[in-house]
């Protein structure tokens, strides 16, 4: 039998070039103890005319992702703005849908939501099998996501659109059980929302028991907006942190989380 040369497996790196994923650059950058923030854009809100303003102050923030997404829009809404943002910026773009219309190719990352907060079965999993027609020849990275719902003290869009009530406040150990509970089925990040507009943040108590149980990212949402509010999330153990609706009311919030020009050392 001719001898046949094999590749060894040091070698075969030389030959295979891996592109990092979305998923694996979040990773990266939560064991060097980077903390992110997200900028929510509501398509249903944005202007598509002054889009450009509002990505110029974003770009010049310490914004490192972009997340489009809300409760009532359709495909051709978001299709639309996410095609303008992406000639205004390098950040990633991470579609945040409420429903299966909201699905483009346009983005780089969905994150696959599962309402596990929740019982009605079309946001756990019926909205997923619909949506697997679009993605099966997607080159969109899919992020599985448990999604939580805390209560924040009104009524929010999501409950109004799933029919779900949010966990109480005040039931700690439901909120920790959920998020591990979406771990053990294989999410691959856990998002913690009081919901657009939130009258209150989610609690540092709650942010910090919920990311001592897990061993995957912990995305904390809603209500927050101030910096000081933001940075507690941070303190507390959040690893990515959304901010919507402050943008959407006061743009000179920018200014705030402006990034700061390095000051040159003398020699």
């Amino acid at each position: 039998m001719p001898k046949i040369d094999l590749l060894k497996k040091e070698n075969i790196r030389e030959f295979v070039t891996e592109k990092k994923t979305f998923y694996q650059d979040l990773l990266g950058s939560f064991s060097k103890g980077e903390k992110l923030l997200a900028v929510l854009i509501d398509p249903e809100k944005a202007q598509t005319e002054s889009i450009f303003h509002f990505i110029q102050l974003l770009n010049a923030s310490i914004a490192t992702h972009i997340f489009v997404g809300g409760s009532n829009v359709d495909e051709l809404i978001t299709d639309v703005l996410v095609s303008e943002i992406k000639k205004h910026t390098q950040l990633p773009i991470f579609l945040f849908p409420g429903d299966v219309t909201q699905i483009t190719e346009q983005a780089d990352v969905l994150l696959f939501l599962s309402l596990i907060s929740g019982d009605n079965p079309d946001y756990l999993i019926k909205k997923h099998v619909a949506s697997v027609s679009k993605l099966r020849n997607s080159k969109l990275e899919v992020i599985p996501t448990g999604y939580i719902l805390i209560e924040n003290g009104k009524e929010t869009s999501v409950q109004k659109v799933t029919g779900t009530q949010p966990i109480s406040r005040e039931n700690l150990q439901q909120i920790v059980d959920t998020a591990k509970a979406g771990e053990l089925l294989g999410m691959k990040l856990i998002y913690l929302e009081a919901g657009s507009g939130a009258l209150h943040p989610i609690t540092g108590e709650i942010i910090s028991s919920v990311k001592k149980d897990l061993n995957i990212p912990l995305i904390v949402g809603g209500g927050i907006r101030s910096k000081s509010q933001l940075e507690n999330a941070y303190i507390f153990g959040a690893d990515l942190v959304v901010i919507g609706t402050a943008f959407e009311e006061n743009e000179a919030f920018f200014e705030e989380l402006k990034i700061k020009p390095r000051t040159k050392t003398k020699e």
